[in-house]
């Protein structure tokens, strides 16, 4: 049996779950499951996910939980590139009790589980409520199952089975498992425990600002108190990355606020994960984190030990790490002198070496663009040196051409994933893998393919490489994932364009053909994308939008500003893949003034509004309706069965109404006919930004001296009779002057 079949069957011997018993588990009981394990403990950044609170029959939640927390940090760079630099290790804990301690509040139940989670810091008055807290002296004891591992390579991530939003950092990170923000706490905490990066909060305490930063040139790497002039003039800091756009959204800058503080220190991007969960790291936070992953692990896993003199009758070898998006760059000098070519292994023979000694390098570099600073990417960089002695001879080794590990294969490979194989080393062969794709041929002989390069057709594929007698396959998924967006009813709409005159919400729902979590992100109008977690109360209510945003525990959410927006949305699925971005575009205008008066039901007979605001909800009135001069109306549908007439009045909104009769108004101050039916003429004259959209008039539509010329604001209208002066052109949509001027409506 090869050495990786045996490596095989020894982790599944190891790993194997207990025999099925006839009692339930008692409470304490724990479970090892290897989740993604790419290489040995010792070698790997080991992630170690384990629960408290969930008991036996719950322990199907637990798993979905924590499918949803890798699935979510697997698309956020750089774990998403680097995913195979991490072993993922699960520990499935059986508690007694279901759910954590004063779960919402300090009057809510205490709990008996084996880590003794607890919310307000293990239910302490002087705590906050929000912080999770548990005895780390039991999540090293269970950790401690996972064999190998130890503190300095391990990160533990405790999930406790609440809904409720929480979690803590630290040496080891907390997150309640199922609430719609907990899963962006995951790769925030990492951010703290590996990366070192410190909160860009500018409080400390929610709702209370956190005033002015006092203290020296902070040592953070994404803090600072220079200039962007200073920056470059000194080369210090982000200097590199300023004036990009940011990971995150906007360009990589200074930002004030950070480090809980208000004012005086800077920070390089308006919203990264450390400000606000839900972003990506921005670029200065990424290469940090990229340099902390890659320092984990061994860039040069193995090599041709050099520990004496070699033979130049031989092949020499190295195995570095293998990412996902890429692969590391390994080239090689003999005395100093480059060869050309980029390979993991080096054939003596091939290069006619003088007799005498030769000294042979091998420097394994990554390329990533996720670095800029050469200290960086020198830490990202290893050799190994050889002395090659052309007297002695290489004798039988007896190894033969056969794999010893790969990317796993137990899960379906990205459309764009590097896929690779580690081989055994023969002193006299250069293995050559045989790469196969559908049945087919496909890539060169070397131990990793990248799939990007192939340009796969939509569908599924069977990838088989084969080395001597082994054979490995992968299924490879190359379906993007789906994503479909539901919107609240609007004042109007045509097809993807949207109006609204007040909140809005948005769900997106993300689909793949596969099992596994799929991630959703929007992002508006070129901003950073955000992964879409539902309202952030409960991952059941969506997203909602409102110009001032919603204050929800002294945060504000979904803040958008009155105006046209374009919002994209997409998915990324259990693989890797993403969807392609699709948009829709809302326009939200000023809402209704509030009402003075309010009308139901049935007015019979003319209506003259002389002042305040009167508003018709839904009402019917039998007569005609005048509004004088100064006074305002809303129509939110109903019907009118009478003409409208308006003149100096301070406002006119005839929303999703009937009107049966000609309409006139004429200097007014605001004016938005959306969603309605006009079934008369139509006169708009002198007013000011009128807003005609999505409105079917059955007579003719004239308007005149109106500044600017009414907008449709990208939802045509329907006028079956002549239209003329400035609206000549509303009937078809957004074009000319006329639309130009309310792009950006003022807020």
């Amino acid at each position: 049996m090869r050495r990786f079949a045996a490596l095989v069957l020894a982790a599944a011997l190891l790993y194997a779950p207990p025999a099925a018993a006839d009692s339930a588990a008692e409470p304490g009981t724990a479970t090892v499951v290897p989740v993604q394990v790419t290489g040995a403990v010792a070698k790997r950044f080991n992630l170690i996910i384990m629960g408290d609170g969930y008991t036996e029959a719950e322990q199907g939640r637990f798993r979905e939980d924590v499918d949803r927390h890798l699935n979510v940090m697997w698309s956020i760079e750089p774990f998403k590139s680097y995913r195979n630099y991490l072993n993922v290790y699960r520990v499935d804990i059986v508690s007694g009790d279901s759910g954590i301690s004063c779960d919402p509040d300090l009057t809510s139940p205490r709990k008996t589980t084996p880590l003794s989670m607890g919310f307000w810091g293990q239910c302490n008055p002087g705590s906050v409520q929000r912080l999770i807290t548990m005895d780390n002296a039991a999540a090293n004891r269970y950790a401690n199952l996972v064999t190998g591992t130890t503190s300095g390579n391990r990160q533990i991530l405790a999930l406790g089975n609440s809904g409720t939003y929480g979690g803590a950092g630290g040496s080891y990170a907390t997150a309640s498992g199922s609430n719609a923000m907990s899963a962006l706490i995951s790769p925030h905490e990492l951010g703290h425990s590996l990366g070192g990066l410190q909160d860009e909060y500018d409080y400390y305490q929610r709702g209370v600002p956190g005033g002015a930063y006092t203290g020296p040139e902070p040592s953070s790497a994404h803090h600072t108190l220079l200039s962007e002039q200073e920056m470059r003039d000194q080369r210090r800091k982000w200097w590199r990355w300023l004036g990009d756009p940011s990971e995150s959204g906007g360009p990589i800058g200074r930002y004030e606020g950070g480090l809980y503080t208000t004012t005086g220190v800077w920070r390089p991007s308006a919203h990264s994960i450390m400000k606000s969960l839900g972003y990506y790291f921005d670029q200065v936070g990424r290469e940090v984190m990229a340099q902390r992953i890659t320092a984990k692990t061994m860039v040069i896993q193995d090599a041709t030990p050099a520990t004496a003199p070699v033979g130049a009758d031989r092949v020499l070898w190295v195995e570095p790490m293998r990412p996902v998006s890429h692969g590391l760059v390994t080239t090689w000098t003999v005395d100093g002198t480059d060869l050309p070519g980029d390979a993991d292994t080096l054939d003596l023979r091939t290069l006619g070496l003088a007799p005498g000694t030769h000294t042979v390098t091998a420097t394994v570099s990554d390329p990533t663009e996720f670095v800029r600073d050469p200290a960086v990417r020198g830490a990202m960089t290893r050799t190994r040196t050889w002395t090659v002695d052309t007297a002695l001879t290489t004798p039988p080794d007896g190894v033969t051409p056969g794999f010893v590990s790969s990317t796993p294969t137990g899960r379906p490979l990205g459309r764009a994933d590097v896929v690779s194989v580690e081989t055994t080393h023969p002193a006299a062969t250069v293995p050559e893998v045989d790469w196969k794709l559908d049945g087919e041929p496909v890539g060169g002989s070397g131990s990793d393919l990248d799939l990007g390069d192939l340009d796969l057709a939509a569908g599924t594929h069977e990838l088989t490489a084969a080395l001597g007698g082994d054979t490995l396959t992968w299924t490879v998924d190359a379906v993007a994932p789906s994503t479909r967006y539901e919107l609240s009813e609007p004042l109007a709409r045509s097809g993807d364009t949207y109006v609204y005159n007040g909140p809005f919400s948005m769900r997106l729902t993300g689909d793949d053909d596969r099992d596994g979590y799929v991630v959703s992100e929007s992002r508006v109008d070129g901003d950073g994308w955000f992964n879409y977690f539902g309202w952030p109360t409960s991952s059941e209510l969506p997203w909602t939008f409102t110009e001032q945003g919603t204050v929800i525990d002294h945060l504000v959410y979904g803040k958008l500003p009155r105006g046209r927006h374009t919002i994209e949305y997409r998915s990324i699925d259990a693989a890797g893949n993403h969807g392609g971005a699709k948009s829709f575009t809302v326009t939200t205008i000023a809402p209704p003034p509030a009402c003075t008066r309010t009308v139901t039901g049935t007015h019979r007979g003319p209506l003259t509004v002389t002042g305040g605001v009167t508003c018709l909800a839904g009402a019917h009135v039998t007569g005609p309706v005048t509004v004088r001069a100064g006074a305002s109306l809303v129509v939110t549908g109903g019907r009118v069965s009478g003409p409208l007439t308006a003149s100096r009045a301070a406002a006119v909104h005839l929303l999703g109404a009937r009107l049966d009769g000609a309409l006139a108004v004429d200097r007014t101050g605001t004016l938005a006919i959306v969603g309605a039916e006009v079934r008369g003429a139509a006169l708009l004259t002198g007013n000011t930004a009128p807003i005609v959209s999505g409105t079917t008039v059955r007579g003719a539509l004239a308007c005149t001296g109106n500044t600017p010329a009414p907008a449709d604001l990208g939802v045509p209208n329907e006028v079956t009779g002549a239209s003329g002066g400035q609206c000549r052109e509303l009937p078809d949509g957004p074009r000319g002057k006329a639309y130009e001027a309310v792009q950006n409506i003022p807020q």
